[in-house]
């Protein structure tokens, strides 16, 4: 029964961040929605901080899951990463949670909100690393700085796909995945460009 309640409080505070963004969730809105007392939520989360960080973890775990349904064994390094990124930011995107936050960061700054933000990004780096990291042992990749290089593979796919459609037509994703093995792979040097 206690393990019951806690959840029902995760649950409850999941729903209220998503809905209505860190700043304004309240303790009592949360024990509304799980339908206990205040003092109860008290009684497994010592302050909202701890209860959001929580909820984040969770996100962030599932988030791993995504990531590891996506990896196919037979296909090359670049593929799986490509898959992977797509599949992690289209996932980001469609999360109640994660929307709220971003919206939160964008229009009030809030800190709890910001940061919740830069711990999503740090898992999905952190994941990326990892996959580096296995590729260079596997002599799929030449040795580099894995977690420089996890964070350039990020930022290289948000500017193909989110950045990019700001002012141009959008990627499909084969020429996301195209441009992505290009820069990476091949790098700027005198090989033919993927069409575009």
């Amino acid at each position: 029964m206690v393990l019951d309640r806690r959840e029902l409080i995760i649950e409850a505070a999941a729903k209220s961040f998503a809905l209505f963004g860190y700043k304004a969730t309240t303790m009592e809105q949360v024990a509304k929605i799980a339908n206990v007392g205040k003092g109860t939520i008290y009684t497994f989360f010592v302050n909202k901080e701890d209860l959001f960080q929580e909820v984040l973890d969770r996100l962030i775990k599932e988030m791993r899951l995504v990531a590891e349904s996506v990896i196919q064994p037979e296909q090359q390094f670049f593929d799986n990463l490509s898959d992977v990124l797509e599949r992690l930011l289209e996932f980001r995107e469609e999360h109640a949670l994660a929307n709220k936050l971003s919206q939160e960061v964008r229009e009030i700054s809030t800190q709890m909100a910001q940061e919740g933000m830069q711990q999503i990004e740090k898992a999905i780096i952190h994941y990326i690393r990892e996959q580096v990291a296995a590729a260079i042992a596997k002599g799929e990749i030449k040795p580099c700085n894995p977690e420089m290089t996890a964070v350039v593979m990020l930022k290289l796919f948000v500017a193909l796909t989110a950045d990019w459609k700001k002012i141009h037509a959008p990627l499909t994703k084969q020429e996301v995945a195209a441009w992505f093995r290009f820069y990476l792979q091949g790098g700027l040097g005198l090989q033919a460009a993927p069409a575009s």
